[in-house]
């Protein structure tokens, strides 16, 4: 008698999952839209209403019946809960991160995407993710800065006149690398190691160099010459180049070389100026991105539900924390994170 095949009929019992439950046990292949076998494909009851759950062409809809089936099925139901875990600990990340970049003006890129990488994310991709991360969460300060006059637009736009064409020439870069992932991913790594040095570095130093600027101006000091603003589309280029590698260096690295090159300049208006040119800059390196598949909008969506409050938390106690304290951490950490990538 030849063997009985599976049974797909619509009497086996049919099971309502939740949104997420059902999507992973779709996608790892364990569930099926139930129907009769002389009923039409097109007129099969659409999913997720009723479905029944297959494993390698088995249906154990009815999984008591079948050890094995059951073990893959709560196996499967246990991805799902993982999953809602890494989902949550996204939150956590977002808050805390948004928490410290509130608090110090610092952090963002440079604790962000190592933190993708941590979560497992593709490099490319924890990269163009960070980007538009950073452009949607800055551009609230960008008009708190610019209700309160704090934006110098000629500097931005000096900045913007260098960043923005080293990001399309970066992107350009990365695209020739699209045919051979594990090649771009090892260059972004590797630049991300770099990148995060320099910024520990950029934190530990900046009061020495800040000191040094001041000295530097002196009574010769010219905001507005040829020669300053060369300098400063040469910034913008340096830094369109590192963002659009590794989503790192607008912040911490931007900042310390306003400071340097404007150094008679208040620091709430360099701090604004910072912010404005990083708009542009992260939107148009995050847009490129993904334009190239480094994107992951569900990650983003986690993100922002955690970094938006925490930085309207961290906003609210600037300077409750010793500078002294908070600046050496956050360096120290840096450093062991950029060791890590770059070796």
């Amino acid at each position: 008698m030849p063997a009985k095949g599976p049974s797909h009929s619509t009497h086996a019992l049919a099971v309502r999952t939740p949104s997420l439950a059902s999507q992973l046990l779709q996608g790892a292949g364990y569930i099926h839209r139930v129907r009769s076998a002389d009923t039409p494909r097109s007129q099969a009851t659409p999913f997720p209403a009723h479905i029944g759950i297959t494993i390698d062409r088995i249906d154990i809809t009815g999984y008591k019946k079948n050890r094995y089936a059951a073990d893959q099925f709560f196996h499967a139901i246990f991805v799902g809960v993982l999953m809602e875990f890494v989902n949550f600990g996204l939150v956590v990340a977002g808050l805390v991160v948004g928490f410290i970049v509130g608090m110090t003006g610092v952090g963002g890129g440079s604790l962000m995407t190592p933190i993708l990488l941590w979560f497992g994310v593709n490099p490319a991709t924890a990269v163009g993710t960070d980007l538009l991360y950073a452009a949607i969460t800055k551009s609230s300060g960008v008009l708190v800065h610019k209700k309160n006059n704090n934006i110098n637009w000629s500097i931005t736009g000096w900045l913007t006149l260098g960043s923005v064409p080293a990001v399309l020439m970066t992107l350009w870069f990365l695209s020739t690398l699209q045919t051979s992932p594990d090649a771009m991913n090892a260059v972004i790594k590797q630049a991300l190691g770099f990148v995060l040095f320099a910024t520990a570095l950029a934190i530990f130093f900046k009061k020495r160099l800040l000191d040094f600027a001041h000295k530097r101006a002196g009574g010769n000091y010219n905001p507005s010459g040829p020669r300053l603003n060369g300098l400063t589309v040469l910034t913008g280029l340096v830094l369109g180049t590192m963002v659009a590698l590794t989503s790192i260096g607008a912040g911490a690295l931007g900042t310390v070389a306003l400071f340097i090159l404007y150094p008679l300049l208040p620091t709430r208006r360099l701090v604004g100026t910072e912010i404005a040119h990083a708009v542009p800059l992260t939107l148009v390196a995050g847009l490129g991105h993904a334009s190239m598949g480094n994107m992951d909008w569900h990650v983003l969506g986690y993100l922002l539900v955690g970094s938006l409050p925490g930085i309207y938390l961290g906003s609210h106690l600037t300077g409750r924390i010793s500078d002294e304290v908070l600046r050496p951490c956050l360096a120290t950490m840096l450093v062991l994170i950029g060791y890590k990538l770059a070796f």
